[in-house]
Parts: structure tokens; sequence; C-alpha cells
């Protein structure tokens, strides 16, 4: 950060750090073995579109490159709106690595195209339990965190989050501030 920036209060945002979601991949092994997990063959890559001309057509070259990386690992893809209006580009894949593989590729394109800071999250999902879990990567913190709802409104299993926390801290880089592990009720996937 530069002095002026300083003086008037001015701060950059900080670029996503993609790379370290492919740690998902290498904890399967645990997730399966230690928290009997298996992945629901889900995720997504969440981000905030803007109305631009420019964003519109790097969404025509993501929707391209979706469907080059869906043909060559065989994945399904397809995009919602949520209630506040983020676009989820959802990954249907049976394989967890080809869904990790299209969720970067994602976001690396839309890196490319400056609109890095646009992302907002990876999201992974993960039966073998009553309900869901599922795995949140934040794409500014370059840290996952687990997401367990109870399926009673916005409700969360907090006690399940925190064991998830501890049993994979070894293989993840888990987030530390638990003020952040926002959640994502009423997920698409």
């Amino acid at each position: 950060m530069k002095l002026g920036d300083v003086l008037f209060g001015r701060k950059k945002l900080k670029e996503p750090a993609g790379e370290r979601l492919f740690a998902l991949t290498t904890a399967s092994v645990t997730l399966d073995t230690s928290c009997g997990l298996k992945p629901a063959g889900k995720g997504a890559v969440i981000f905030k579109p803007l109305s631009a001309g420019e964003f519109a057509q790097a969404q025509t070259d993501i929707d391209q490159l979706l469907q080059s990386v869906a043909l060559g690992a065989g994945s399904k893809l397809h995009r919602k709106t949520d209630s506040f209006g983020f676009q989820w580009v959802i990954v249907e894949d049976s394989d967890l690595d080809d869904q990790v593989t299209a969720v970067h590729a994602v976001a690396s394109e839309l890196e490319a195209r400056g609109f890095g800071a646009q992302l907002l999250a990876a999201a992974f999902r993960f039966d073998g339990e009553e309900h869901p879990v599922y795995w949140i990567y934040g794409f500014k913190t370059g840290t996952f965190w687990p997401f367990v709802p109870t399926g009673t409104g916005q409700e969360r299993d907090n006690a399940r989050e925190l064991e998830l926390k501890a049993k994979l801290e070894p293989e993840l880089p888990v987030e530390q501030d638990l003020t952040r592990w926002f959640g994502l009720f009423d997920a698409p996937i």
C-alpha cells in the first residue's frame, strides 16, 4: 500500500488465492475415512456479476470454457442466480478432482479478465449424514470452512462444524476466524 492510500483510506482489494483450492482433493481421503463424508457430485463457484458489456463477454467466454471442461471431464454444468443476485456456476460430476478442476478453471478465467474481485466463494457438497455438509472456500482468504445446515430455517450445527475443522486442519487451510464462516443457506447444490 502506498502512503497516499493510507492517508486517504483507500485499500486495494486482495486478489483471489485460487491455487489453494486443490487442497480439497488431497483431503478427500480424510473426509471419507475419518468423517464419513462422500462427495455428493456437486460443486460451484459463486461470484457477483457486473452489468458491464465486458463482463457479459467474459460470461460468454466462461460458458465456452465450461463446455470444453465439461466435455473433457464428463461433467454437467449449469448456472443459477440466488436470491441475493449472486451467480452460481454449478458443476455436476461424481469425481471430486474434476469438480475442483472445473471450479478452478472458472475462477481463473474470471481473474484473468480482471474480475477476480467479484469472486465470492466455491462450495462443495458432501453427503453421508442426516444433513448435507458443505466445504466452502473463500477466494479472498484462500481458506476453507465447513458449513452444516440443520434443515431448520437458518440454523447450523456449530458443534459438527468445529469437529470437522479439528479433523481437517492438518490437511486443509481452514479459516481460523469463525466470524468469517458464512453459511450458504438454500444453496442450489
